[in-house]
């Protein structure tokens, strides 16, 4: 199950007030809540948290974050229920995988997005380079909780 590829982008994520956003409109949804103030400064931040159920499956919920830095933000998250969960480690490693599946998917996105918007204002583009800057070629700038406020703050409301 660890290593099984699987388009963690499929399900519907739901704003912080419940509402049901489908995953292709994510990026668009983040491109117009930058856009409101487009002079700010914005962190894109993905975590992950579980929860172990009685019968040994887990429940996973991943927060895609995005704060206004000085003005707030918003978030969006998703929940989803995977079996056979026996160690904490298997959880922690799912987890990081959820986080970082997530993430991949949403960084084609917004590649898709900033080619479909050339000619634009290029807000998308200058998002683009703050996410890629933060993960690096896959090596994802790693926050553990108590730091990692996507995943302490924000998925874990919702496991």
């Amino acid at each position: 199950m660890l290593g099984k590829k699987i388009d963690l982008m499929q399900e519907n994520f739901l704003t912080g007030l419940g509402h049901a956003v489908p995953r292709t409109m994510i990026v668009g949804e983040i491109t117009r809540y930058m856009r409101e103030d487009a002079g700010c400064h914005y962190q894109i931040t993905i975590g992950s948290d579980s929860e172990l159920l009685p019968d040994k499956s887990a429940d996973f919920v991943t927060a895609i974050v995005v704060h206004r830095v000085g003005g707030g933000g918003r978030y969006f998250w998703r929940r989803l229920e995977r079996e056979n969960f026996h160690t904490l480690r298997d959880r922690i490693i799912q987890e990081v995988l959820l986080s970082i599946e997530v993430a991949k998917e949403l960084i084609e996105e917004l590649r898709a997005a900033d080619q479909a918007a050339e000619g634009e204002t290029g807000e998308t583009k200058v998002m683009i380079q703050e996410v890629v800057g933060m993960i690096r070629a896959n090596n994802f700038e790693a926050k553990t909780k108590p730091w990692s406020y996507a995943a302490s703050k924000v998925a874990d409301r919702h496991v």
